[in-house]
């Protein structure tokens, strides 16, 4: 499982600069978080039933004393000790041990499913810190660039080759950008404290995210067949097998007990009377058995586990379904993210040379700044898309990684 980790914590890394920070936190989370700390005491619980089980029935300890001694030819009995254990049939006790062990199993999977759902949360919310820091630096530059055209503006103002109505609607446009910073500046606090949470640390603590990152020119070939044993559709199996050997245990429990036990009577020597085994004490052997003659019980288990099973059989070809549309949802999402990233980047290299055309017009003296406000806004559309689309793509291998590596 361990190994299986690590490699989901190596693909998450792929094609970034600082790939390192991202593991780091992962590493963090999986050892601090309360709820994997939580599933691994329930496995330590479990574990220890497995000793709880391995015991014999209480002995039964009796004291009798006498209060009218009865007489008898060998003497006056005085009181009576005797002890007695049952002992469950034949392979109980390896049959309960075994169905602890069973439940044990299946606590351990709850282990293995939560970590690879924090791996896949702690990612998802680092890339929308990415993407958040993204666009941050986006509606920087833009904000300057139009600072920069504001200026061109003011000069064509005093030389009447434009009107205050430009400057205002530059200066407007800069005012809404900026609105849109500030907005991301808090979200990001945000999700920075969704993650510090996660890892179950201060939810102050600075996280720095990549600086860039890239969608593979290569797409990773898929092992589709591991779905089949995704840790959610094994549990299904170690719950089939706890109700197994639940029934085992059921057969094992109906069968009789069989009790074994020392009875022993002091009795008091007579004086004066020499009789045979005068004052001899009485030892008895006990054998005893328990019945389970009225047995509805045991049959009733019997019917309940075989409904259970059945019910496993169902709960896991439904979750395998849901878990195969999710992975199809993610994978056919991925490829649509490099398919908007593409046309988004094209576009964007467009607007540009549409921008350095309108820089040349005002070197010769004409400036359309309705047509740099549609550009700019077009631009700014086409980056954020592009930004947008990365992070689409490495959410979607976030969820495929959670359900195939």
């Amino acid at each position: 499982m361990k190994n299986k980790i690590l490699i989901v914590i190596c693909f998450l890394s792929f094609g970034v600069s600082k790939a390192q920070s991202l593991s780091n936190l992962i590493e963090i989370g999986l050892r601090n978080n309360p709820l994997i700390q939580k599933f691994e005491l329930q496995h330590q619980i479990q574990t220890e039933k497995v000793k709880e089980v391995n015991t014999l029935p209480n002995t039964d300890f009796s004291v009798g004393y006498f209060i009218r001694e009865p007489e008898t030819k060998t003497g006056t009995q005085r009181f009576k000790l005797s002890a007695k254990q049952m002992l469950p049939w034949f392979g109980t006790i390896t049959a309960r041990e075994n169905y602890a062990n069973s439940l044990a199993d299946t606590k351990f999977e709850d282990i293995v499913i939560a970590k690879r759902k924090l791996i896949t949360s702690v990612s998802q919310a680092y890339y929308n810190l990415y993407a958040n820091q993204q666009k941050q630096r986006v509606f920087v530059l833009n904000i300057n660039l139009l600072h920069t055209y504001k200026k061109l503006a003011l000069t064509a103002v005093e030389i009447e080759k434009a009107s205050v109505v430009d400057v205002l609607k530059l200066q407007m446009r800069i005012n809404d950008i900026e609105q849109l910073k500030q907005v991301l500046e808090q979200q990001f606090l945000s999700e920075q404290t969704y993650i510090n949470n996660l890892l179950n640390r201060d939810k102050s603590i600075k996280i720095t995210p990549f600086d860039k990152l890239q969608i593979p020119q290569i797409e990773e070939e898929l092992l589709l067949d591991n779905l089949s044993i995704h840790p959610e559709l094994l549990k299904y199996d170690k719950l089939y097998s706890s109700v197994e050997q639940s029934e085992l245990l059921n057969q094992k429990e109906s069968h009789p007990l069989i009790g074994f036990g020392l009875e022993y009577i002091n009795v008091e020597r007579i004086t004066g009377l020499n009789v045979v085994d005068n004052g001899k004490d009485v030892v008895m052997p006990l054998l005893s058995i328990s019945i389970p003659i009225f047995n509805k019980k045991y049959r009733s288990t019997s019917k309940q586990n075989e409904l259970k099973q059945k019910e496993i059989r169902l709960e896991k070809q439904e979750r395998f379904n849901k878990l195969e549309t999710l992975l199809d949802k993610a994978t056919k999402g991925r490829q649509e993210a490099r398919i908007t990233y593409n046309i988004q980047t094209k576009n964007n290299d467009q607007a540009h040379k549409a921008e350095e055309i309108l820089r040349k017009n005002y070197e010769t003296g004409t400036i359309d700044f309705n047509a740099i406000l549609e550009i700019q806004e077009l631009q700014l559309k086409f980056q954020i898309n592009q930004i947008e689309a990365i992070k689409k793509y490495y959410i979607q291998s976030s969820i495929i990684n959670y359900l195939v590596k």
